[in-house]
């Protein structure tokens, strides 16, 4: 992922693990390849999958800090200086950019009302009603990227924590993983208002009534 770095930006933040070659984040158990990370931060994601759907309560509602909150029970042991945080410093990928990080805070209160506010009133929804509130809220989440890192992963969480309040429980992506050329497109016509695409992919692996 490419750094376009603030100037006010955490080194923490911007900087690599040394002899990482550029390919992971500085962090504290001194990882340098990236499929040893991926293999950590997967087993991490998986204990606070089981934390929110087997052990824990269940949720009533959804606000900007319980994402937030997610974010840092992932993460914290790993990055301890910005997991939890909103990242300081402005990020692309594949030459696409996301929110400006200065922006990140007036767009997360704008999402929150427009889709974390709904939350309780999923269950109601007809299926197709959900397939495009899904599609919507996953576009726009992406394209603020709150997070220095993780973003997709907690996009996914978002959605099932969503489904999962709406009757559909837990998602399976694979589908998502073998198209992801399709995937990508599918946000990027999001910038423009068309969520038909990742409607598409929504619909493909939510379970039928």
């Amino acid at each position: 992922m490419k750094d376009t770095p603030k100037y006010d930006a955490p080194a923490s933040e911007t900087e690599y693990q040394p002899k990482s070659g550029n390919a992971v984040l500085r962090n504290t158990l001194g990882i340098t390849e990236p499929t040893e990370m991926n293999d950590v931060e997967s087993e991490l994601l998986l204990k606070l999958y089981e934390k929110i759907f087997i052990q824990g309560a269940d949720i009533e509602q959804l606000q900007v800090d319980t994402i937030l909150s997610w974010h840092n029970q992932w993460l914290a042991n790993i990055y301890p200086a910005w997991a939890g945080k909103l990242r300081s410093t402005n990020i692309s990928k594949d030459g696409f950019t996301f929110a400006s990080a200065n922006q990140l805070e007036k767009l997360l209160t704008t999402f929150s009302g427009a889709f974390l506010a709904e939350f309780e009133s999923l269950p109601s929804m007809p299926r197709q009603s959900i397939v495009d509130f899904l599609a919507k809220s996953h576009v726009e989440f992406i394209l603020i990227h709150p997070f220095r890192e993780g973003n997709g992963r907690i996009s996914r969480l978002l959605i099932d924590v969503m489904a999962e309040k709406a009757g559909y429980g837990v998602l399976d992506y694979k589908l998502w993983d073998e198209h992801k050329e399709f995937y990508i497109r599918s946000i990027q016509a999001g910038v423009n208002g068309d969520y038909q695409y990742m409607a598409r992919l929504i619909d493909d692996i939510l379970p039928v009534d």
